[in-house]
């Protein structure tokens, strides 16, 4: 499936949520296999909706950054299109 810009933002942290959100409740249910499936789902999922966003738009975040592509994105008052 295809997303937008947004639209694939938002899911992207919507999945990084429910990860950490299972990383929590496995602190308290660590031999609780189907969490422990759940989180390996989307930890997949993630990372492939990673690499597509990344493909489009390059990294979602400073910390996604593995280098300088983070700089080659326009900054925000680039795009004004008042200059």
């Amino acid at each position: 499936m295809t997303y937008n810009k947004n639209s694939l933002k938002h899911r992207l942290m919507a999945i990084r949520f429910s990860i950490w959100d299972l990383h929590l409740y496995l602190d308290t249910h660590p031999c609780d296999e189907t969490a422990m499936k759940l989180i390996k789902k989307y930890k997949e999922c993630y990372f492939e909706l990673l690499e597509e966003y990344e493909c489009k738009y390059g990294p979602p975040t400073a910390l996604d950054a593995s280098g300088k592509e983070w700089f080659k994105a326009p900054w925000p008052w680039d795009n004004r299109g008042d200059c």
